[in-house]
């Protein structure tokens, strides 16, 4: 295996930082950056823009045009072999007479899964793997999910005080962080398909639950409200806004939905049927990638009950509501410490005037690092 230089990393670092440009726009495909360097120089960059367009290889080689022949090309995930609502960008490779090829990740997906890298090493291509792989596996977190997992990748996000409070006794919560971390959340709501909540939260903050304002070029999440005994009223913000689609679930026949916009459906489901992983299953066969689950602590207890939140951002205020304060989560019957879940790839950051904690939860240890089994 080749001993990779500073070099080498540096570019697959700028490949991936291309890639990153398409979050939020690509789904349902990953995210991936590319780079084309000859002589020292790089001579093409591109990135996947948005899901049906060209390939970051395809971008890349067309900047660097004739000039690509003898190049090496930096690509953040293994150039596809198979004819989707694209051409293979292996036989784009081929024919711009690319020398060597720097994969970080090996695509996931059967219909590639390390075909692509046979088909250029098959034609003499020198093909190098796992140039700053790990960053790469975290970057497509979610598209890793959906393949892996065949459900939607979900991101737990909460605000609270330094001693863990979500909500003052009496249920206000407006607000717990500063301007800078709300308008990162709005950022983070347009970047992923779509938010939960449970009807605790609707009935308590009345939220619109859109990303405000909205970048260019992005679109509003789907909004989903899981209202098992049908609670919310019919007039609440999030129903009569119609910014973006509503999917209302409940098990409760006969509610009001008189005077509701086409921009809501109402998915009635079975009693006791509507438990978390029924709801990503509806949603993924829907198209749903990735959620950002914004519920409060009965809804989240369900869902980390059984093991379906593959990441926390937890934002952290310099505030103390003390034991009067409602917490975020429910009892997790942890009895010491050895039991206590530990997040992994643990990071944080300063926002504004707060700061925010990031982690994957502990079973998707083998899936992020990518040593299943191990």
């Amino acid at each position: 295996m080749l001993e990779y230089s500073e070099q080498n990393r540096q570019w697959m670092q700028m490949a991936l930082d291309l890639a990153e440009k398409g979050r939020g726009t690509t789904a349902p495909n990953p995210l991936v950056g590319a780079l084309v360097v000859k002589n020292g120089q790089v001579i093409g960059k591109g990135y996947h823009e948005r899901a049906g367009q060209p390939h970051a290889e395809v971008f890349a080689l067309e900047e660097a045009g004739e000039e690509a022949y003898g190049a090496d090309l930096y690509v953040t995930l293994e150039p596809c072999c198979h004819y989707g609502r694209t051409p293979p960008c292996t036989e784009r490779i081929l024919e711009a007479g690319i020398l060597r090829v720097f994969v970080a990740l090996t695509d996931p997906n059967p219909k590639v899964a390390g075909g692509g890298i046979a088909a250029l090493r098959a034609a003499g291509v020198l093909v190098e793997v796992g140039l700053r792989g790990d960053q790469a596996r975290r970057q497509n977190d979610v598209f890793l999910t959906n393949i892996g997992k065949q459900r939607p990748f979900v991101l737990w996000k909460n605000a609270a005080t330094l001693d863990g409070r979500t909500a003052a006794k009496n249920g206000h919560s407006q607000w717990i962080t500063g301007p800078e971390a709300r308008a990162e959340v709005h950022r983070l709501r347009s970047q992923l398909d779509a938010i939960v909540v449970g009807s605790g939260t609707i009935i308590a903050d009345d939220p619109l639950l859109t990303a405000r304002p909205l970048a260019a070029g992005m679109t509003q999440p789907l909004r989903v409200l899981l209202d098992r005994q049908g609670r919310i009223a019919s007039d609440a913000a999030v129903l009569q806004d119609a910014s973006s689609p509503v999917l209302w679930f409940t098990e409760q026949e006969g509610m009001e939905t008189s005077g509701l916009g086409r921009h809501v459906e109402v998915v009635h489901a079975n009693p006791g049927t509507m438990q978390p992983l029924w709801v990503l299953a509806y949603l993924y066969a829907a198209g749903v990638t990735s959620i950002l689950l914004e519920g409060g602590p009965t809804l989240v207890n369900a869902f980390w009950r059984d093991r379906l939140i593959d990441k926390i951002q937890w934002y952290v205020a310099p505030k103390l509501l003390g034991d009067d304060g409602r917490g975020a989560l429910g009892a997790l019957h942890c009895e010491n410490m050895a039991e206590a879940a530990a997040l992994f790839d643990v990071h944080c950051r300063p926002v504004g005037g707060d700061w925010v904690f990031g982690g994957y939860t502990p079973w998707n240890a083998g899936l992020i690092t990518g040593n299943e089994g191990q």
